[in-house]
């Protein structure tokens, strides 16, 4: 029995999230409802990566359609299935409207679904939405739906430890790496040998940290060091510190749950190389509370970004905790942050900025969608060392899973690239009670 063909039915969320989307089903047809025409209206003013996407969508579908009727299918290009908008949303047998309410776009959206499942009998009609409760009504009525699949990543990758152990190393050449610093590799990784890779080599108790540098084949010792007042309390956080103070290397992504040091780690390496890059500037989405807009919040711009970026200020306000208030380093934060080159704002004020001669840390990336990631790497200009940070297993944003966010994307796409490191911090370094919480709770 021959397959059926597919007719993919596309919802907003999907769009917002990718803006190219509708050319990525290959020879399979794709269908959006009149009503995701009407939420793309509504999403394209403003300044925001979702506005962006509507109105590149809504470009799109413009030229897509040139003076043909989209009631009929166009086609999408070569090697490329067809396209249409789908006005109908009443069907004559099930109707979303009358099984779960009236008026609601969800349910339009659903209804516009079923009506090409009565009319397209050859074929097989799929929902494609990043809303989990929409697939589970559309489900619920008979309609195959299911998640947005470009851009997400295996999450066996992410699990897998950035740093390597390899046990057995000889002693002589432990003892060869912790004495000179530095030594050929000769082989010793093997398999786990990898381009800015981290690694502690062991035999018993003896031991020793390292980074393999992939521009001369060598590995070279990493110590505990303090960095403007911080100290690495693992090897973990001794990588990331490499990672972060290491010129040859622009872009570092932190993995690890909350009190793993993540933030505290990247801003005490940005103030430890002030005089390296012009700005520091540290950002972090906004994810409104209980789905309600910032702009509901009352106050000024200040008093409503304030408590999104508390933990930030937290990050600094410890670092200026470890020197007192007449010592050197201390008062050069004061005049950093007086002249502006301590920056702490929340990311959607500084889109659309050439970014040169900066350090620019960015919390919270697991909220970010794989497009917002690459949008912000893309703006990066001279002498600019960009760091994301997060936890890849605690988003707070709707459309998003551990598999389909930007951090994960970024780590799982530029593993190896020379440009690149990837530390997972895995030890929680916070206090005893936080890590009593990550790890029963």
């Amino acid at each position: 029995m021959a397959k059926k063909s597919k007719i993919f039915v596309l919802d907003t969320s999907v769009l917002l999230h990718d803006h190219s989307a509708i050319s990525n089903f290959k020879r399979q047809d794709v269908a959006i409802p009149i009503t995701v025409l009407e939420e793309l209206d509504k999403f394209k003013l403003g300044n925001d990566t979702k506005n962006f996407s509507a109105r590149e969508v809504i470009r799109f579908i413009d030229k897509l359609s040139g003076n043909s009727s989209l009631q009929q299918w166009v086609t999408l290009g070569p090697s490329l299935g067809k396209f249409k908008v789908v006005l109908e949303n009443n069907p004559r047998e099930i109707n979303a409207e009358y099984v779960y309410s009236v008026g609601k776009n969800d349910h339009k959206i659903i209804n516009a679904a079923l009506f090409l499942k009565e009319t397209e009998t050859n074929r097989e009609v799929v929902l494609v939405t990043k809303d989990i409760n929409l697939r589970i009504k559309a489900k619920a009525l008979g309609i195959a739906a299911e998640d947005y699949e470009t851009g997400k990543v295996d999450q066996n990758n992410l699990n897998v430890s950035s740093a390597y152990t390899i046990e057995g190393v000889d002693s002589d050449f432990i003892r060869t790496v912790f004495t000179a610093g530095h030594t050929d590799e000769n082989g010793i990784l093997g398999k786990k040998k990898q381009t800015n890779g981290y690694y502690i080599l062991k035999n018993g108790k003896s031991s020793s940290l390292c980074f393999f540098n992939h521009a001369n084949d060598q590995l070279e010792r990493i110590e505990k060091e303090y960095v403007y007042g911080i100290k690495a309390k693992n090897a973990e956080q001794a990588f990331a510190l490499h990672a972060l103070l290491n010129p040859a290397i622009r872009l570092v992504a932190l993995q690890g749950v909350a009190g793993t040091g993540k933030t505290l780690l990247a801003l005490a390496s940005a103030l430890e190389q002030h005089k390296s890059f012009h700005q520091v500037i540290l950002a972090r989405p906004i994810v409104p509370l209980s789905n309600k807009d910032i702009g509901f919040l009352p106050g000024d711009a200040s008093d409503k970004i304030g408590p999104y970026m508390e933990p930030l200020w937290d990050n600094l306000k410890f670092i200026k905790a470890q020197f007192g208030e007449n010592e050197k380093k201390f008062k050069l934060l004061l005049d950093m942050e007086q002249a502006g080159k301590i920056v702490i704002t929340p990311l959607a004020f500084i889109r659309g900025r050439s970014l040169s001669n900066i350090m620019f840390i960015i919390d919270e990336a697991q909220n970010l969608t794989p497009h917002e990631v690459k949008t912000i790497i893309t703006r990066a200009g001279e002498n600019t060392k960009i760091v994301f940070t997060g936890d890849v297993n605690q988003i707070d944003t709707p459309y998003l899973d551990e598999n389909s966010n930007g951090l994960a994307y970024l780590i799982d796409r530029l593993q190896g690239q020379s440009l690149f490191a990837h530390i997972k911090l895995e030890k929680g370094e916070r206090s005893e009670l936080a890590n009593l919480a990550n790890d029963f709770l």
